[in-house]
Parts: C-alpha cells; sequence; structure tokens
C-alpha cells in the first residue's frame, strides 16, 4: 500500500517497569505499521508485550511504575508522544481517533452506571454535542453493532448483558466516535464460539464498510488465519517475525513461530498426528540477556546463538517478510 495510505506508526518503541526488583522489559525495540482500511494481528503468549506495547502507543500506562523509555508513535501525521498522557491532545486522540476494546469489557464499562449513560457519556466528550443528541447517536451505534432493541438497551446495567452483548457496547462506543483505528485486545476471551465468530465478523463488518483499521491482539491463530492481512509475532517484549499471513501460515521462519503452528490442532491433512508443544515457558522480563530471549526452548539452536547478540530483524522471504533469527 502507498506510503501517503500509512495510517499509524510505531518506531522502536521501549516500555519498561521499574520495581524493588528490577526493571521489567516489557516493550523492547517494538516497530509497526497500520495502512488505512487493514486488518494486522500481534500475536504471542500471555506476556510477551503485545497488550502493553499498545497501551503504550495510546500512552494509558500507569506511570509508575512504567514509563515509556524511547521510540516514536506516528498517527495520522501526529507525534503523539510529544503529548503528556493527559494532556488535551491526547484524550481527543483516545476514542476519537484510537479507540481500545478490551478483552473483558466489565473491566471498561461502570457497573452502576446504565450503558446509555455511558456511551453518550464518552460520544459528548469527543463529538462536542448536547446530550439529547449524544443519547441519539448512541442508539443509533447500540443498532449498528446489532444489538436489538437498542432503545430499551440504553437504559439497562452493563451486568444485565451477556458478555457477548458488553463486547458490543464497546464496539458501540469506537462507532459513535467515529474512531479511525480499533485496538482490539484478545476481543473473544470467554466468548463461546459462535458468539465468537460473530464479535469478529461485526468487527470486519465496520473496518470494511466504514474504512477503519484494525490490529487484533491474540494468541489464537485461528482469528489470524482467517481475519489478518498481516501478523507480527511477539516473544518476550520484541516482534521476532512479520509478514502477510499467508507467508506466516505457510512459510514460517522464526523456530517460536513454528512452534505457535505445530501446537495449534488441525482440521485438515493428517488430523492423527499429536501436537507439537513449545517446551518450557516464556522468559522472565527482569533484566533480560542481550541474546535470544527463545534461546532455552529453541529446538534448532547452535553456538553462534548462545554467543551472539540478539539478531536484528532481516528479509527472509518475499515483500516485508523478516525474522530476528540468526539461522534464517
Amino acid at each position: 500500500m502507498a506510503e501517503n495510505a500509512r495510517l499509524l506508526e510505531v518506531k522502536n518503541l521501549k516500555t519498561s517497569f521499574f520495581t524493588q526488583d528490577g526493571e521489567i522489559q516489557a516493550v523492547k525495540d517494538v516497530s509497526y505499521h497500520l495502512d488505512k482500511g487493514e486488518v494486522i494481528a500481534i500475536v504471542g503468549e500471555s506476556g510477551c508485550g503485545k497488550s502493553i506495547t499498545q497501551l503504550s502507543v495510546i500512552q494509558l500506562i500507569q506511570q509508575p511504575p512504567g514509563k515509556i523509555l524511547s521510540g516514536e508513535v506516528i498517527f495520522d501525521g501526529q507525534s503523539l508522544l510529544q503529548y503528556k498522557p493527559m494532556s488535551r491532545e491526547m484524550r481527543a486522540v483516545r476514542g476519537a481517533g484510537i479507540a481500545m476494546i478490551f478483552q473483558e469489557p466489565m473491566t471498561s464499562l461502570n457497573p452502576v452506571l446504565t450503558v446509555g449513560k455511558q456511551l453518550s457519556e464518552v460520544i459528548m466528550v469527543h463529538a462536542k454535542i448536547s446530550r439529547k443528541e449524544a443519547w441519539k447517536r448512541g442508539i443509533s451505534a447500540l443498532e449498528a453493532v446489532g444489538i436489538p432493541e437498542p432503545a430499551e438497551r440504553m437504559k439497562i446495567y452493563p451486568f444485565e448483558m451477556s458478555g457477548g452483548m458488553r463486547q458490543r457496547v464497546m464496539i458501540a462506543t469506537a462507532v459513535a466516535c467515529n474512531s479511525k483505528v480499533i485496538i482490539a485486545d484478545e476481543p473473544t476471551t470467554a466468548l463461546d464460539v459462535t458468539t465468537q465468530a460473530q464479535v469478529m465478523e461485526l468487527l470486519l463488518d465496520l473496518v470494511k464498510e466504514h474504512n477503519k483499521s484494525l490490529i487484533i491482539i491474540t494468541h489464537n491463530l485461528g482469528l489470524v488465519s482467517r481475519y489478518a492481512q498481516r501478523v507480527y509475532v511477539m516473544y518476550a517484549g520484541k516482534i521476532v517475525e512479520s509478514g502477510t499471513t499467508e507467508q506466516l501460515l505457510t512459510q514460517p521462519k522464526h523456530p517460536y513461530t513454528i512452534g505457535l503452528l505445530n501446537s495449534m490442532p488441525k482440521l485438515e491433512g493428517d488430523t492423527d498426528t499429536d501436537l507439537l508443544p513449545i517446551e518450557g515457558a516464556p522468559p522472565s522480563l527482569y533484566n533480560l540477556p542481550d541474546r535470544c530471549a527463545f534461546l532455552p526452548r529453541c529446538r534448532f539452536a547452535e553456538e553462534q546463538c548462545r554467543v551472539k547478540p540478539f539478531p536484528a530483524m532481516r528479509s527472509v522471504g518475499e515483500g516485508a517478510h523478516a525474522a530476528a533469527c540468526h539461522l534464517r
């Protein structure tokens, strides 16, 4: 896609948390981009830095103990890290520019306020319209995300809704604020399979119909294969492989990506083949050594992996397919 279609670009982002036990290097030199109308996925195990990366982009890191140490975030021509987290400029970006849908909407929705009150207040802040107009727009937003009887649903409380409905309310917030980018952080966690598909199809419809861009944060490679155009694989705070979805699913290069695919059940081919799990556990992010963090779990490791510093991302195939591995 043309460079002028680029909507979000993150360059060399570093975020750490400083505790009594030392520095937790949650995000280490992460770079990625998102184009207008595009769907990308950021994939990895729990604790690899996927969510912290996105929270850093919209400056929702608790400071202290967290701190964005360096890097650059360019959104729609604006350099976001020049603004203070609670500045007027940054608050305008959140919601109206970039909306984040969290994996458990009950942590984002106030249980003692009605859905309508919460939705209309967000709309009033970003759209600068009256409460009456905001209420009407809230009803339209709930209708747009497929919630039946939206006018009545505005009057109820979040705990009176199912998990899938609450997730739709969060998506409705992005619709009502006309956000350009939607960050969906594990959007289908704790939902049944049918509801998962409904939520994802709803997000894809919004991307197509309103030319929005979507970032899916997930450990579920099944979601990636069906919905994302490009994928970034993260491990221990760093991106270790990136490319188109087809490239990563059919020609994975980094041992970690290969391990993720080998541990995923397959519906085609030899279904009797045992799954091959990745042995061991992700490393502690306290003071990580300056070498490949996947080394203790890697089946392909050689001597150079033990003595050389962490490998840089380099081209391993056609287009933008890249991996951080000494052996590729």
